[in-house]
Formats: structure tokens, C-alpha cells, sequence
């Protein structure tokens, strides 16, 4: 899942961004690491590059533009801006992502969405955490060259203007969300909705608590393990995280705010709503910590859902009574996903392999691999709950036909996506002529007009090209800029629900359609011992 991160720093010095990207520094402190002789240790793998620096190194350029423009000379002004692009760590194995593919697609959407930029694009192989997750660091210095077209995130004039600085607002954070989340989907890559909150909300501060505390733990834990003593705990958990574990233990027992509020007590925290929010207030702490810092799954509406749902459950358990006992289940159920989902691999031909050339040792590890996969198919079967090969066939099917369609819907949506982005690239195009086309009705002969348009011929063939395209499509009122971009955000939220949707089913019919294989292959292997054994009974 890929996830994007903006930081905004006051640092004058901007070679310090660029020996962060360079050289290996401490994940805790954020300090360089030096070697025995105390110089600097280069990362060991990385790709770099600049834009927009003239050749010359991003420091001297970004100094040399701030002092022609006469920005960036306060202590208290922004001086550059750092995203951070972390690709899903599954993307590398999976989708085949590289670092250099990594890296060129940081420099592409450097390009598109900071024009007019000093840039370094660096790609990076590993996350502080040794995850694998590849990223791109993509650092600007805050001052635009530049005049650049107007963009979908921008909201002032001075937005497209040389000399002035980019501003990240929470509009322009939504926007780069929802690209690299297209991004990602263009690409083949995993991704999740950047767009609509998370589950759990963890800030970088928390983050960064629950590694320097994990470490400590694993520093004070290190004698005991070494003495052969267990210890009593192995895992740190922040505050935070002690506090979303009682909640959501209270929320698996309550059937009403009341019950919800009083198993909290029983844990010290207390619960308060105010103005349709919801907040909790630990022993320790004089200050509540709201819904909105813990995470979704904490705020009034995702609580009274679960609520309710608890609420509706413990009614429907009372009320059955049932006349027969359950022994097993019987029945299709195709769109169950397996309560254990082993990986189910197909089964090997021995027998031609043999004839192929393979050894001994092939036929040994084969033997051992088709006994793994024959009890994976068998589990299953089992859990899906088939009684027959026809049944299989019937789900196999069934799985085929819901890809299907959820890929047509997926095109469908991509179809409308991309329409409602030209048309949005139109529009801002058409809006940026409105000074050459109010200036034009201002001229008062046909001769200063034909003067006026030759001067400005590049914007007259911007807004011809538009109202062309506003014609063709039968488009008569131009839409607001801001409803277009929240349509097209929906649209991308929709499209990643989607996509998630078509991939999970895409797995679902890959695993059935392995488990068929399989039995078709045993059932075939099976067929001359059933044949000799009924013509025994004769």
C-alpha cells in the first residue's frame, strides 16, 4: 500500500537534505552515523537525481534562487518541502518494482506536480524498519522559478507565478494523495484509500515512541534471555495502543453506550461526547485524547455502528430457537473466503518430469510437495464447504463471472475518471485565457482587437481548443472547479474500493481454479485403481 508523507522544513542549509538522502543516519536520533575514523558512511544503495538546478548542485541553485528573488531570507520561512512516496513492501516480489522503477516514477510525479521547482528525486531500497518497503524522497526547495500552468490543487494566481512558494494545503495533500493512489493503480501496484482516514491513526511521534521503546525493551531483556529466563514482556505498546486495545475490548462486549461506558470505567477511562464527537480520558492524563488522534474505528459513528450491530446480534440469539441440532455444513458457499487460506499450488506430473530427465532427488521433493498440496486442496474443499467436483466447477464459475464483471466496472470507472480529468484540464486551461478574453472585449476597434489577438495568440488557441471540446461534448455550463476536483477524488476512492474488490476475487478464482486442477488430477490418477477394483467384484 502505497502512502505519501509531506514535511515542511525551515533549514537554510539545503546540502543537510541532501546528505540525509546520501549517507546512512540514525533511525532514532536522525543523526549521521560515522565510521572509526569519523567520516560520514555512504548509503550502501540509492538513486538520485535533480531538476530544474541548471547543472549546478541543488544547494548552490536553491541559494542562488533565493537570493535573485529575495525569498527565503527569514528565520521563520519555510525553505523546502519533503514527500515521501513508500511503495507496499509486497510491490518488489509481486508487481516486479525496482528501484529504478521507483525512481522514475518519483521524477515523473515531481515533473507533473511540482513544475518550476528545484527538485532531488532519491529512491531509497529500505525502510527504517528493514521492511523492504522501497520509497522516493522528493525534496523541493519552496521557491518557484518558474510560471507554471495553473494545476487542480492550486487556488491563487500567485500559485503559477515565478518568485513565489509552494503551499501545502490540505487541499493540495488530498490531491497528491489521490494521484499517487491513481498512480499506483496505473501502475499495477497495491494500494489502499489514502483519501478517507485509517483504521488506526499513528503519527510519526507515536511511531517513533514505540521503536525507541521497543528498543529499550529489547536492551533490558537481553541478560534475562541470555540466562535462559523468559521475560514478561517482550512487545512495547504505547499509551495510545493500550488505549485502542481497552476500547475495543469494551466495544466486543457492549450492546449500548451505556454498557460501552461503564466497561470503560472499570478500565479508569472515561468517555465523553460533545457536539457528535467522541474523546477519552486515561488516568494519567488531564487532557482527553480525541476520536480523531486514535483513529476511524474510535469516532461516534464507527462506535454506535458496532454498537448496534452488537445490539442486533444479541437479539437474534435470544430469539432462536432451534428445533434440530447443526452437525456440519452443507451446501455451496462460493463466495466464503476459507476461515485459513493456505497457498494452494498445483500438483506435479512425476511422471512426465521423469521422462523429462529429472533425478531421484526431483521425485523426493515432488512426492513431499503433491502430499502439502493434496492436504492444503483437501482444506479448502473442506472450508468452502463442497460435497462434489460439480460444485467446484459451478464456483469456479461463478468466481470467473464476478472478475469479470467487476473488471468491466473497474474499465468503466477508469473510462469516466479519465474524462472527468481532461475535462478538468480543460477548464483550467479555458479559466487561465480569462484575462486575454476579458482584455480582448476592452478593445474598441476591429483593428486594435486583430492587434490585441496577434499579441496573445497562444492564449486565444488555449480557449479555442476548449470551447471546442466544451462544443463537441455538449458541455454549455462549466462545472466549479472545486466540485470537479471532489468528483474526481470520489471517483479515484471509488476506483481503489474497486480494485480491491477485482483483486481479491481474482485471488479467490485463482485458488479455486488451482483446487479443481488438482482434483481433477487426482481424480484421474484414482481412475485405473477404481476400474481394477470393480472388475475384481465381478
Amino acid at each position: 500500500m502505497a502512502t505519501l508523507k509531506h514535511l515542511g522544513s525551515k533549514n537554510a542549509d539545503y546540502g543537510a537534505a541532501e546528505q540525509y538522502l546520501l549517507f546512512e543516519h540514525d533511525e532514532f536520533t536522525m543523526k549521521p552515523v560515522l565510521d572509526e575514523n569519523g567520516r560520514l558512511i555512504p548509503r550502501e544503495d540509492y538513486r538520485l537525481s535533480t531538476l530544474n538546478c541548471g547543472g549546478e548542485d541543488f544547494a548552490v541553485a536553491c541559494m542562488r534562487s533565493n537570493l535573485r528573488y529575495e525569498k527565503n531570507q527569514r528565520r521563520e520561512d519555510v525553505k523546502s518541502h519533503h514527500y515521501i512516496i513508500s511503495f507496499d513492501p509486497r510491490d518488489g516480489p509481486d508487481n516486479g518494482l525496482t528501484v529504478d522503477r521507483a525512481q522514475a516514477l518519483g521524477e515523473q510525479f515531481c515533473k507533473e506536480h511540482f513544475p518550476g521547482h528545484q527538485a532531488l528525486v532519491c529512491t531509497h531500497p529500505d525502510g527504517h524498519n528493514h521492511s523492504g518497503n522501497i520509497h522516493v524522497h522528493i525534496v523541493i526547495n519552496s521557491l518557484r522559478i518558474e510560471e507554471v500552468p495553473f494545476l487542480p490543487y492550486m487556488d491563487r494566481p500567485a500559485d503559477t507565478k515565478a518568485g513565489c512558494k509552494h503551499r501545502c494545503t490540505d487541499a493540495a495533500l488530498r490531491y497528491f494523495k489521490s494521484e499517487v493512489m491513481e498512480m499506483c493503480h496505473r501502475e499495477g501496484l497495491y494500494q489502499i484509500d489514502l483519501l478517507n482516514g485509517s483504521k488506526n491513526r499513528v503519527t510519526d511521534r507515536e511511531y517513533w515512541a514505540q521503536k525507541k521503546g521497543q528498543a529499550a525493551l529489547d536492551k533490558q531483556n537481553a541478560p534475562m534471555i541470555a540466562g535462559g529466563i523468559t521475560p514478561r514482556q517482550t512487545k512495547f505498546e504505547t499509551n495510545k495502543e493500550k488505549l485502542r486495545q481497552t476500547i475495543r475490548a469494551a466495544l466486543s462486549a457492549a450492546a449500548s453506550f451505556e454498557d460501552f461506558s461503564s466497561l470503560l470505567l472499570r478500565e479508569g477511562v472515561a468517555v465523553k461526547e460533545s457536539r457528535g464527537r467522541l474523546s477519552y480520558l486515561t488516568p494519567d492524563r488531564t487532557k482527553p485524547i480525541t476520536a480523531r488522534k486514535l483513529g476511524d474505528d474510535f469516532d461516534r459513528a464507527a462506535v454506535f455502528a458496532v454498537l448496534e450491530q452488537n445490539a442486533a446480534r444479541a437479539t437474534e440469539k435470544a430469539a432462536a430457537i432451534p428445533e434440530y441440532p447443526r452437525h456440519g455444513k452443507t451446501g455451496i458457499q462460493p463466495t466464503k473466503a476459507p476461515q485459513t487460506a493456505p497457498n494452494v499450488q498445483r500438483l506435479v506430473d512425476i511422471e512426465q518430469k521423469k521422462a523429462e530427465g529429472k533425478g531421484r532427488g526431483y521425485e523426493r521433493w515432488a512426492t513431499m510437495h503433491n502430499l502439502k498440496q493434496m492436504a492444503a486442496t483437501l482444506n479448502v474443499y473442506q472450508e468452502y464447504g463442497f460435497t462434489s467436483p460439480e460444485q467446484l466447477e459451478a464456483a469456479v464459475d461463478t468466481a470467473y463471472q464476478e472478475m469479470r464483471q467487476t473488471s468491466g466496472e473497474l474499465k468503466a470507472l477508469e473510462t469516466k475518471l479519465q474524462g472527468k480529468k481532461e475535462l478538468q484540464r480543460q477548464v483550467l486551461a479555458y479559466a487561465k485565457t480569462k484575462p486575454a478574453r476579458d482584455g480582448l472585449k476592452a478593445q474598441k476597434s476591429e483593428k486594435a482587437r486583430a492587434a490585441y489577438r496577434q499579441a496573445h495568440e497562444s492564449d486565444f488557441i488555449i480557449a479555442d481548443a476548449a470551447a471546442r471540446y466544451f462544443r463537441e461534448h455538449g458541455i454549455t455550463k462549466l462545472p466549479a472547479r472545486k466540485a470537479l476536483q471532489d468528483e474526481i477524488e470520489q471517483l479515484v476512492s471509488k476506483k481503489s474500493g474497486l480494485y480491491n474488490t477485482y483483486h481479491e476475487q481474482k485471488q479467490r478464482y485463482a485458488e479455486l481454479q488451482t483446487v479443481k486442477r488438482n482434483i481433477d488430477q487426482i481424480l484421474r490418477r484414482e481412475e485405473p485403481r477404481r476400474r481394477k477394483e470393480q472388475s475384481h467384484e465381478r
